[in-house]
């Protein structure tokens, strides 16, 4: 593990923000012999129980049966039981942070599988535990909550973007066979989120960042709002600390005159309300949040004083028909704001969000935002789908369910389909994948009408072709026009809210390439990929398959012969593919040559010859690499020639045979390294782990044997990259690290990102491989710097200003 993984796992995120708890972050794992199992909580030795089980047992039982109530309090005693070496950096035991999760999760009253997977998430982890223990005690269904929800810890990447990307594919990955992953992962990050402050500014920024770009939206899809709204606030806390005091000062200092506009209010509008006849109803003030005041102020350009509706109504009735009545009595009292009613019962948001929403001129001559709904639809805006998650205990068919209950299925595939473009393997750069999740939750939507005057919700600039693939996939497939309000619009045209939009579709016709730069939604482009990935396979597979064919026809062999297929499903197995279709339509596309293939079907079958014919070719190929290279001069007797590179070619005889580092991955002493025979250049020296390599596999018999010659003195030049925090003097921090660490800086970049993090590059000058971990380890520990690591030559390549 490289030092910016060590450092990562070294931390767990840890402090919410008025009220910040004692943060916390784990400490490695100290495998302890067999342990006691305890039957309850009772039982447990209080040095490692958590503070708060006591209330996690009463939310279960309020809602829970006796069965499902134990259950979780097995959960708790296993996860005390396995995290009972960890503690956090307060000092406090580890497992207070799962029972916390759990904690939200059951004032969500999700169901007990949820509250166990939220108890046990990290047991697996971080701890000795196994999928199969947790299957085996608590049944497959937590167990693949918990899976869904464990990061991808063990797996090596070159950047924090493509971690990122893998961990979240995975989670929506598990999101597909089964929602609540999400709303546990949303919990787990709001208790990380709660407690971050003991992390390093840098990971504070980055867990806050993702936080704001991922996990808010989507907490925000699933129509969570009291989790999105504090996920909000406690990023805002770190991403923009002074804002965020300011705002949070001046909405202090005007409490007092607030409180008693917002009572002279609510008495005015009950009494009006009482007057109309309506009965059971609610009436909250509501006071905005701090992120969504800070966004309306740069919104509209206006300072805090200028921010009238700080605080708004909330109107909670009955029926839907008290919710007009109330509206009635609302615009009777007050004069209603022009173009500020949204009526979200009848068109309800992307995420299942109904109210109605109107602004007021109120009693002091103010806008009054006030919302109107009923205790239903309240709840469904609190906690989205997680409000009525607990219908699925009772089972029974579709049939018997209840129009909420179906609604909730509804909406559940709904979610699933709109994000089913995260989990396939189209999209293979991780920046862009988060790039396309960023826009995919986003929150502006916009509606439009089908021609039977159906509302569709889409994402703001969506375009004909989006909306004709979110009808369904073939209709999409089929689109030859689009009709925009009765007048035929081009493709590529904006839907704005409230167009009535007809698609105009030919069985015959086909999607087009140039589609994937029309299309604004990930989903649509996802499903154009599919048609084409679809559509050229089984061609590809044929020639592919023919290509193939000719190739081991040439070496002596059939192709559908028995032993043939069986030596060509173990190739398709090492190079990864699930099917022999595959591999041939891999081949007849181009991306793999079909003289790789047969080189490792030979390999299977006739491996001697193989190896000897390699042998002999290389040879031959070592003479003939040193004689264009250095003339006609003939052999040397020297069993190995050491070069200026200080490599050394094993087994040559060549004594002026050329040898030079490659430049597309500058090798290093000390690397795994291979060497290729080049065509009048001698032999060229990749790391193994070079992608060029890959390509240089095809010709085998041009592959030699190379080392480094420990008694060369040679200077080597590798790529290193830097992500940090900006800050003044940034620069000059880590260039004297390098120095001091003996590092010898041929050129620098630098490049600073808008949220201030800035990206420094440095080829340096070394002496070997094991200089490297040291000068890295030297920048990692220069402040606000929190991740060095090497890179390929040109890898990652930014427009950077050069320095030096």
């Amino acid at each position: 593990m490289d030092t910016s993984s060590q450092r990562h796992a070294q931390h767990k995120e840890s402090a919410p923000i008025a009220k910040v708890r004692s943060s916390i972050q784990g400490v490695p794992l100290v495998p302890t012999e067999k342990m006691v199992h305890y039957a309850t909580a009772d039982d447990l030795p209080s040095e490692i129980s958590a503070d708060n089980w006591s209330k996690l047992s009463s939310l279960c039982r309020r809602y829970m049966g006796d069965e499902d109530a134990a259950k979780a309090e097995r959960a708790y005693c296993f996860a005390a039981e396995k995290h009972s070496d960890q503690k956090r950096r307060s000092g406090e035991l580890y497992i207070n942070h799962p029972v916390e999760v759990a904690i939200i999760l059951a004032e969500l009253k999700m169901d007990c599988d949820v509250v166990c997977a939220a108890l046990l998430h990290d047991t697996v982890e971080d701890t000795q535990t196994s999928l199969a223990d947790v299957t085996d005690l608590f049944g497959a269904t937590v167990a693949e909550l918990v899976d869904g929800v464990t990061k991808l810890t063990n797996i090596e990447v070159d950047s924090m973007d493509e971690k990122q990307a893998l961990n979240l594919r995975k989670m929506f990955l598990a999101m597909s066979r089964d929602i609540r992953v999400v709303i546990v992962k949303l919990a787990d990050r709001l208790h990380n989120m709660r407690t971050l402050a003991a992390l390093r500014e840098d990971r504070r920024l980055f867990k806050a960042r993702e936080t704001m770009d991922v996990y808010a939206p989507l907490a925000d899809r699933l129509g969570i709002s009291s989790i999105k709204w504090e996920l909000e606030d406690l990023s805002f806390f770190y991403l923009e600390p002074e804002a965020y005091q300011r705002i949070a000062r001046m909405v202090s200092e005007s409490r007092e005159v607030r409180e008693r506009y917002l009572t002279e209010t609510i008495k005015t509008l009950t009494d009006e309300l009482k007057r109309v006849g309506l009965k059971d109803f609610q009436i909250k003030g509501r006071s905005k949040h701090y992120w969504s005041i800070y966004q309306k102020m740069k919104r509209k350009g206006k300072e805090f004083s200028e921010i009238y509706d700080l605080v708004a109504l909330r109107v909670i009735t009955q029926t839907v028909g008290d919710c007009y009545s109330a509206l009635g009595a609302v615009h009777s009292l007050w004069h209603p704001m022009p173009g500020r009613f949204k009526d979200y019962i009848a068109m309800p948001k992307l995420n299942n969000y109904q109210s109605l929403h109107t602004t007021v001129i109120g009693p002091t001559a103010r806008p009054l935002e006030i919302q109107i709904r009923t205790f239903e639809m309240h709840e469904q805006a609190e906690y989205g789908i997680a409000a009525h998650w607990l219908y699925k205990r009772s089972g029974g068919s579709s049939a018997t369910k209840t129009s909420d209950a179906q609604r909730l299925d509804d909406q559940i595939s709904w979610l699933k389909r709109s994000l089913d473009w995260a989990v396939s393997d189209e999209i293979d750069d991780p920046k862009e994948f988060l790039h396309s999740l960023k826009v995919d939750l986003f929150d502006q939507e916009i509606f439009v009408f089908t021609p039977k005057g159906e509302v569709m919700s889409l994402r703001a600039g969506a375009t004909p072709l989006d909306f004709a693939y979110a009808v369904h996939t073939e209709v999409g497939n089929h689109c030859v026009g689009a009709k925009v309000n009765g007048a035929v619009a081009p493709l590529t045209h904006e839907l704005n809210m409230g167009d009535r939009i007809e698609i105009l579709t030919n069985k015959a016709s086909k999607p087009s390439r140039d589609w994937l730069n029309i299309v604004k939604t990930p989903s649509a482009k996802s499903k154009i990929r599919r048609y084409f990935a679809a559509a050229t396979k089984d061609e590809d597979a044929t020639a592919g398959r023919d290509i193939l064919a000719k190739d081991l026809r040439k070496r002596g062999y059939g192709i559908s012969t028995q032993r043939s297929t069986k030596a060509l499903g173990a190739v398709a197995e090492q190079m990864n593919y699930k099917h022999l279709e595959d591999l041939f339509a891999a081949i007849g596309a181009g991306k793999v040559a079909p003289r790789m293939v047969g080189n490792r079907v030979q390999a299977i079958l006739d491996p001697k010859p193989v190896e000897e014919s390699a042998k002999k070719k290389r040879e031959e190929a070592v003479v003939e690499a040193a004689k264009r290279t250095h003339g006609s001069r003939g052999p040397a007797t020297r069993p190995q020639r050491r070069a200026s590179s200080g490599v050394s070619v094993v087994g040559s005889s060549g004594d002026d045979l050329l040898v030079r580092l490659a430049h597309c991955c500058n090798p290093v002493a000390g690397d795994d390294i291979v060497g290729f025979i080049t065509r009048g250049r001698g032999v060229s020296v990749h790391r193994a782990t070079c992608p060029n390599v890959k390509g240089l596999m095809e010709h085998p018999e041009r592959m030699i044997e190379v080392e480094w010659d420990g008694a060369a003195d040679a200077l080597f030049q590798v790529e290193i990259v830097v992500e940090c925090l900006d800050r003044m003097g940034l620069l000059k921090d880590v260039t004297i690290a390098i120095g001091d660490a003996g590092g010898n800086i041929l050129s620098a970049a630098t490049a600073t990102s808008r949220e201030g993090i800035a990206t420094l590059r440095f080829l340096v000058e070394i002496s070997d491989a094991s200089g490297l971990d040291p000068l890295l380890a030297a920048i990692s520990r220069v402040d606000s710097v929190y991740d060095a690591r090497r890179i390929m030559p040109g890898e990652g390549g930014k427009k950077m200003k050069r320095r030096g």
